[in-house]
């Protein structure tokens, strides 16, 4: 994120601004007042009475720019943000959502039946159905009145 500059700044400054800017985002611990550690993109994650529900915003993504797999208990979501069009990096004075290439690993639990997970996707949300395995899912045992 690089800090908004009132008026014009000197150009060797500018570009060291903007690659220690890039260098920082590589890095994935905290500066303090510096950068927030976030990880990309935000996730919420629900356990329902069937299913565990995974919702991430992916705002700016495209359908067709997002890869899901699943391996060794481990969801694996990829993607890519594109530019918006007219848009060049000099004209940035402020950019907190990411742009490019992401990538983010999910633990799932052992619980999942991974062969029917299902994913949909709508107006940036993705959602990500993780149906639980049938040893998981809670029975009802029916309790007989003893003499």
């Amino acid at each position: 994120m690089a800090v908004f500059r009132w008026g014009h700044s000197w150009d060797a400054f500018h570009d060291l601004e903007r690659e220690v800017d890039r260098l920082l985002q590589s890095v994935n611990m905290t500066f303090q007042g510096l950068r927030f550690s976030r990880q990309y993109p935000p996730v919420n994650l629900y356990e329902l009475p069937e299913e565990y529900l995974i919702m991430a915003e992916v705002p700016g993504v495209r359908p067709e720019d997002l890869e899901l797999t699943v391996a060794g208990g481990v969801l694996g979501m990829k993607g890519r943000c594109v530019e918006p069009e007219g848009t060049s990096e000099e004209r940035f004075r402020r950019q907190e959502r990411p742009r490019g290439v992401w990538q983010r690993s999910i633990s799932i639990p052992d619980r999942v039946n991974v062969d029917n997970l299902s994913a949909e996707f709508t107006n940036g949300m993705l959602k990500i159905h993780l149906p639980k395995a049938e040893a998981a899912v809670p029975r009802q045992i029916p309790v007989a009145f003893g003499s």
